[in-house]
């Protein structure tokens, strides 16, 4: 399946049906048919693109410039929106189902029981200060 074969970009293309909630030039966000919490929605670049990880900057720039109006939007049409998750999954070992880039906008209306949660480990005491500053370069060595 190529890029443009995605179900992603046939929902750009009008060749399946989606809610669209906005759509620019660039950006097509629709509810995510999931629905995890009432008003979950999908933001995509119409030029299709793996994930963050293959996005240019032009296209990572149009979504993430989009993502605060249309986050913004969902918590004033929902106003009992308490906060808003934000993810975009890269790879199939990161959960990514759809191989065309997306960013989830899943509004939390209550702290434990609205369907959606992260498990997240705290694994700073395994690393030294030492360990931290060599990752950090690391990573700083091999920005473009």
């Amino acid at each position: 399946m190529t890029q443009e074969d995605t179900i992603f970009s046939k929902i750009i293309r009008k060749e399946i049906p989606s809610y669209k909630v906005y759509e620019d030039e660039l950006v097509y966000a629709f509810l995510d048919i999931s629905q995890v919490t009432k008003g979950h929605t999908l933001v995509v670049p119409k030029q299709a693109t793996t994930n963050i990880l293959t996005a240019d900057s032009e296209t990572a720039s149009a979504v993430f410039a989009r993502v605060p109006k249309i986050a913004r939007a969902i918590q004033e049409a929902f106003p009992d929106v308490k906060g808003m998750n934000v993810l975009s999954n890269a790879e199939e070992i990161a959960s990514q189902s759809v191989f065309h880039w997306h960013v989830h906008l899943i509004p939390r209306y209550h702290k434990n029981n609205d369907g959606f949660g992260l498990k997240w480990e705290e694994h700073g005491s395994d690393y030294s200060a030492s360990q931290l500053a060599d990752i950090a370069q690391t990573i700083n060595q091999t920005i473009k």
